[in-house]
């Protein structure tokens, strides 16, 4: 039988403070609610005692969700700790977080205090915390740098003045695994009382250990983990609640299950990086773009033939339709072979030979292989085939002067054209484009590349569309960056679902 852990996400309180990061309370109640529909447990709305926004924040969140607890943080202070309790009054679970630092440095330089003083204020603040709300959660800030035997002292006496939830932060990311795990050990036997609460953990990656840790923790018996969307939040971020919920799920020798609906991690992860203006790094685990993408010829002709060759995440679990052989100089004939399969062109044998010697000659010259690079080698023309081509483009811009953009599309061979005005050219040349194509689009992606260097270089541009619940891929080369973005986006449109 596999034991409960519970996810606690603060991606709406650590995540947002990341310089950039802040939201207005509706785009918090809109993730809160996308948190929900993913199956966290605990939902950290924010300090409500840093200001009014915040505070008002936690109240809507809180107004918002079912069936997530909802977390207020406060200081070790009475008048942070009212605060909260008031912004949970329409919570339907409710818990405040509460705490206080515990390391050396902390007390002498950060509260200019003692460790007797440090745990008189930490008892009062559970106490008073737990005459407004059942759940009260002690945090000790720093303990990752805490010696285990104050720690366990303050945390013994954080429990038996009411504490149900214990927090042991690695606050700076300063632990090793083994060691932050054998501090959660300590503290499991040497503080009485501590069987009847719940211990969480919450790590920093300042040292790129938040996940390891956290796990190390989890194995020597914690049963919260503190994590954000995407590892977000405060200077390297924090653990990331995708990675751990999917260790826990394909682990099974850890003897753990979790809430989490994991086919609505990679959704909630592209809500988080458009409302929080962050992206996700490419070779991020689990939801960056190149997660379930292989390029070796060795990798990619496994994966064909088996999957669980060189995945051990089948990427529909996590929300992702499938996985990604990208095609490069290190490719082999199978993944060509597939690759063209799936643009709807099939060769022989001998095809493939000759169609495989071209691509490996282009590959040496080229970082990236289009799909349209594939056509030719095919002996296939893509843009040829595209129902919508761009035929005539005009875009006048500058300096205090509104971008205005003229285009001609061909559509099924009748001419179309468009005028508009947009936040620089490449905007106006979308607006006017979208003027004449009447769908709802949005871009996921934009990334812009050269091929070499220099003001005449060729740009090259990347985008991610989705239309109606769909997503496409576009490419669009040119010397001219507006006219290689609008190739793109048309690209993605020749492909639409219709």
């Amino acid at each position: 039988m596999s034991e409960q852990l519970y996810i606690f996400d603060t991606t709406l309180r650590d995540g947002e403070q990341v310089p950039g990061c802040q939201l207005n309370t509706v785009e918090k109640i809109k993730i809160a609610k996308q948190l929900e529909l993913l199956g966290v447990d605990v939902i950290e709305a924010g300090f409500p005692a840093s200001s009014p926004g915040d505070f008002h924040s936690v109240v809507e969140i809180s107004k918002a969700v079912t069936w997530p607890t909802v977390c207020a943080l406060s200081r070790a202070l009475e008048n942070d700790i009212q605060l909260a309790a008031d912004a949970l009054k329409y919570a339907k679970r409710k818990r405040i977080h509460t705490g206080i630092g515990t390391s050396d440095l902390h007390i002498k330089y950060k509260f200019n205090s003692t460790r007797e003083a440090i745990i008189e204020q930490a008892v009062a603040a559970v106490k008073f915390a737990r005459n407004l709300v059942d759940e009260v959660e002690f945090y000790a800030e720093d303990a990752g740098r805490t010696d285990n035997e104050y720690l366990a002292k303050v945390i013994e006496a954080a429990i038996a003045a009411g504490a149900t939830i214990i927090n042991i932060p690695d606050t700076t990311g300063y632990c090793l695994p083994e060691e932050f795990g054998a501090k959660i050990k300590y503290l499991r036997d040497h503080v009485r009382g501590i069987e009847n609460t719940i211990i969480s953990v919450h790590c920093h990656d300042d040292l790129g250990l938040a996940t390891a840790n956290t796990m190390a923790g989890v194995m020597n018996g914690a049963r919260q983990v503190e994590v954000t969307i995407n590892g977000i939040g405060e200077r390297a971020g924090n653990a990331s609640l995708e990675e751990i919920a999917m260790i826990v799920k394909c682990r099974n020798d850890i003897a753990l299950q979790t809430n989490i609906n994991t086919r609505n991690i990679f959704n909630t992860s592209r809500m988080v990086t458009e409302l929080m203006n962050m992206p996700v790094q490419a070779n991020k685990a689990i939801v960056g773009r190149n997660a379930f993408a292989h390029s070796s010829g060795i990798h990619q002709d496994g994966i064909l033939k088996n999957k669980l060759t060189y995945e051990i995440i089948d990427p529909r679990d996590v929300g992702i339709d499938d996985n990604n052989l990208v095609l490069t100089a290190r490719s082999g004939r199978a993944a060509l072979g597939h690759h063209l399969q799936l643009l709807g062109v099939t060769l022989d044998e001998q095809q493939l030979t000759t169609a495989y010697d071209k691509f490996l000659k282009l590959a040496d010259r080229k970082k990236d292989i289009t799909d349209d690079d594939l056509l030719i080698i095919a002996g296939v023309q893509n843009k040829q085939n595209h129902t919508i081509k761009l035929e005539h483009l005009q875009v006048s811009s500058g300096k205090d002067l509104k971008a205005v953009a003229y285009l001609e599309l061909s559509i099924s061979g009748e001419r179309f054209d468009a005028t508009a005005t947009g936040n620089g050219p490449v905007d106006a040349a979308v607006c006017a484009l979208k003027r004449i194509i009447r769908r709802s689009m949005t871009i996921r992606e934009f990334t812009i590349q050269s091929i070499s260097s220099g003001s005449d270089d060729i740009a090259k541009v990347h985008i991610l569309l989705e239309c109606e619940g769909n997503t496409y891929y576009g490419f669009g080369a040119s010397t001219d960056i507006v006219t290689a973005s609008l190739e793109a986006y048309i690209d993605c449109i020749n492909k639409f679902k219709r």
